[in-house]
């Protein structure tokens, strides 16, 4: 569980990152009754700069406020800490959300392209196959997609992250730690895998095929699943248009991606493919997936005990797909 200070730390960064709202009215000045108010917690990835290239930003009739996040398992912590109602992740952070007794649920899922998740290394990098990895110092941000990848890798290879230096750390941090030379490799997602390829020469030891789902998810509150259901209804539905609009919007997509972002344009145009995602059914399938990763992390040592990842899911926002 998360203790009273972190709950507090993430109330506090969220005050002091939250973003634009839209579709917000003062009940005072209008005398109209208060809007429900959606707390969408954001990534790099960008949510918000998918619905505004879309279009689909404005003209609902709930106020939606932004906060972003570093990576999956800190927008989970804020979940968890009441402070965020919905939030986009990768595959892992719902896992180590959940073995820590978060109070969750996995509400949609869509399935990205593998490449999208990548282990690269320098250039000059004497490293040319993951066994190579032994001993090595391996940047990864921990309870995000890239720490399964990583796991997946080295068990493919017959080695354990006892067999590595894991260095835990954010994106921001890995990236200067990844350009200094100071680890040998970095475990990391789009659109910071086309970032160090551009900008800092990286080389691609592997990607997602073979080794990971490609799933990624949006996780709520319960309490916003069962109080704001028609809030959350709508904001879902409008991500999955959005996620079809985008398959033949990329360039417009990554514009926008790039100016919300501050990636440079280059990035953004070589991530897109990557980004696309394809919402899905969270069935059976995608259930089971999610539950073998839980028990390699159990296995391995990096969540405490056991879960069963159905407890964390609902499923009745299936029928977004469905309509799609």
């Amino acid at each position: 569980m998360i203790s009273t200070a972190r709950r507090l730390l993430a109330v506090l960064l969220l005050t002091a990152a939250a973003g634009t709202a839209c579709g917000s009215e003062d009940p005072a000045t209008t005398g109209q009754p208060a809007k429900v108010t959606l707390r969408v917690g954001d990534q790099k990835a960008g949510s918000q700069a998918f619905l505004k290239a879309a279009g689909l930003l404005d003209g609902t009739d709930y106020t939606i406020t932004w906060s972003q996040f570093t990576s999956g398992p800190p927008l989970l912590e804020a979940v968890n800490a009441g402070a965020v109602d919905v939030g986009g992740v990768g595959n892992t952070p719902p896992v180590f959300a959940a073995a820590a007794g978060s109070k969750i649920k996995v509400v949609a899922a869509y399935r990205q392209n593998l490449a999208a998740a990548a282990i690269v290394v320098p250039d000059a990098s004497p490293i040319t196959a993951p066994a190579q990895l032994k001993g090595k110092k391996v940047a990864v941000a921990k309870g995000s997609s890239a720490h399964y990848h990583l796991l997946s890798v080295l068990k493919k290879e017959g080695l354990t992250f006892a067999d590595i230096q894991p260095q835990y750390l954010q994106p921001a941090d890995a990236l200067a730690a990844f350009s200094g030379g100071t680890v040998d490799a970095w475990a990391i997602w789009d659109p910071f895998t086309s970032q160090a390829s551009i900008q800092h020469k990286a080389r691609l030891l592997v990607n997602g095929e073979g080794y990971v789902n490609g799933l990624n998810f949006q996780v709520a509150a319960p309490s916003a699943v069962d109080g704001k259901e028609a809030a959350l209804r709508d904001f879902l539905t409008r991500l999955a248009k959005a996620r079809a609009w985008s398959v033949n919007h990329k360039a417009e997509w990554a514009k926008v991606w790039a100016q919300e972002t501050g990636l440079p344009q280059e990035v953004a145009d070589a991530a897109v493919d990557n980004a696309v995602a394809t919402p899905i059914l969270i069935d059976d399938a995608v259930v089971t997936s999610e539950q073998q990763m839980a028990d390699a992390f159990s296995a391995e040592g990096l969540i405490p005990g056991s879960l069963k990842f159905a407890d964390f899911v609902d499923q009745r926002f299936n029928d977004v797909v469905s309509a799609q």
